[in-house]
């Protein structure tokens, strides 16, 4: 239960902070879209460099498991 409050508690000063400034919030809604256009690039490199480790991962499996059924 506490964990649901505390929850709703932070998107709701989240959601107060994108707000604009002139009505009821913060103003930080321009921050905020600039920090996703920086943020999302590097984390989609970071997303594509693990899918290309776990690939090369599987493909070093699937060969030792050839090298174990044709033993």
């Amino acid at each position: 239960m506490k964990a649901i409050i505390t929850g709703l508690i932070i998107t709701a000063a989240a959601v107060f902070a994108i707000l604009p400034a002139d009505k009821f919030g913060l103003g930080w809604g321009n921050d905020v879209l600039a920090f996703l256009r920086g943020g999302v690039p590097a984390i989609a490199v970071l997303i594509g460099l693990v899918a290309v480790i776990i690939g090369i991962a599987d493909m070093k499996d699937r060969a030792e498991a050839r090298k174990d059924a044709k033993e």
